[in-house]
């Protein structure tokens, strides 16, 4: 076979130089992936060098050595980088290898059309040729896009801790995004180790979530465009996640101050128990302004609860889940008992009992407000260093008959 190439190598040459011209503009003119990203002449070159690389594969493999697959790699790594779809680089080679059998075939015949027969045993040889080139084009190729996906990813999420973390220009990091200027956003916090903010993206009308997950854990930023706030709570609450759901802000500058906001808001969620764990900052506003100051709301637990937390891990349990029933149950003796599973005298008697502890008295609004918030400082204590506490992370909810 080498010999047959070698006798018609300067043809071969000319003849092949027309094929890249033909295959240039036949890819220009079918495929528009291609018409989009390359010029005629760079297209038309690198044509040139895939077929004179595959004859001289023909001539290296009669000799049983391997063709040469640097080029190919080249190929392949490069339209990768240019974004070209791999259906439409496998196509080319394809159209290349029939377009040079006859190339090949034209050459011998018009040399001596005698020695045709001598050519079909190189046909499958070719093809074996281009199949290796062929595979290291693709082999590259996906090597260079996952590589090229992994480098967008990172600029992606850099752009997005700029505008979260608030360290970067936020107008530009928006825009490099793809955010409007103006809109409804808003921030998703999950806590440590909670993951699943791909749950609000489901179902139809879903808003446009951008996740990142980081060793503190996963933050979402939310375009809630049309769609209320509590549409987010509703989205997580199957996947019974653990997070904080800022206020809506209309202004990317603002997401930084909405991603400190959800953090707050994730510090009030009920850290176990029954109902929902998600928590809405606006909901939440006492809680969430006794968990932003924490050496206030230390104090707070110590002077209006102290005598309380003093009890037995028993009688403190009791006590504080009673009190924290009966806020949730708006005051009500006769709701906080239904929840609780005990006799209505029973929720009185320990309430009683709470208010000759602390000194506070629950007729009064001013000293409601002080054992609320004091609660709420307990809460999250002890959802803070669970499972060391012995008061329950949640209060509302049903539970096991207790002694009175």
């Amino acid at each position: 076979m080498d010999r047959i190439i070698e006798q018609i190598r300067e043809d071969l040459a000319r003849r092949i130089a027309v094929t890249a011209d033909r295959l240039a503009d036949r890819t220009l003119a079918e495929d528009p992936a291609y018409a989009a990203l390359l010029g005629r002449a760079e297209l038309r070159d690198r044509i040139h060098l895939t077929l004179r690389q595959a004859v001289e594969g023909l001539v290296r493999s009669g000799r049983g050595l391997a063709p040469e697959l640097a080029d190919a790699r080249a190929t392949g790594r490069l339209r990768a980088e240019q974004g070209l779809p791999l259906d439409s680089l496998l196509r080319t080679y394809r159209h290349s290898g029939r377009m040079l059998w006859q190339t090949l075939v034209e050459a011998v015949a018009a040399h001596d059309r005698a020695t045709l027969p001598r050519l079909l045993p190189g046909a499958a040889a070719l093809w074996d040729v281009l199949d290796q080139m062929t595979d290291a084009a693709s082999q590259a190729y996906r090597q260079a896009e996952a590589a090229r996906g992994e480098r967008e990813r990172a600029y992606r999420a850099a752009l997005l801790d700029a505008l979260l973390d608030g360290t970067g220009t936020a107008a530009e990091a928006a825009a490099q995004l793809g955010l409007p200027e103006r809109g409804r956003f808003a921030v998703v916090v999950l806590g440590p180790g909670g993951s699943g903010s791909e749950g609000l993206e489901s179902g139809s009308g879903a808003p446009r979530v951008l996740r990142r997950i980081r060793a503190d854990g996963e933050s979402a930023l939310v375009e809630l465009g049309h769609l209320p706030l509590e549409s987010l709570r509703e989205g997580l609450a199957p996947l019974g996640v653990r997070a904080g759901i800022s206020p809506v802000v209309e202004d990317p500058a603002d997401l930084a101050r909405a991603r400190r906001l959800a953090d707050l808001a994730l510090r009030t969620a009920p850290g176990s128990g029954g109902g929902a764990r998600t928590a809405l900052l606006d909901e939440r506003l006492p809680a969430a302004l006794v968990a932003a100051q924490a050496e206030l709301a230390d104090r707070l637990r110590q002077v209006v609860l102290g005598p309380v937390l003093a009890l037995p891990p028993e009688d403190c349990r009791v006590l504080l889940t009673t009190l924290g029933t009966w806020l949730a149950c708006q005051g009500s003796t006769t709701y906080a008992a239904q929840r609780l599973y005990c006799h209505r005298n029973t929720v009185s008697n320990r309430l009683r009992r709470l208010e000759q502890l602390t000194g506070r008295s629950l007729s009064d609004p001013a000293q409601v407000v002080e054992l609320a918030l004091a609660h709420a400082a307990v809460v999250q204590r002890a959802a803070a260093t669970a499972p060391a506490s012995p008061i329950p992370a949640g209060t509302v909810r049903r539970s096991p008959r207790l002694p009175g």
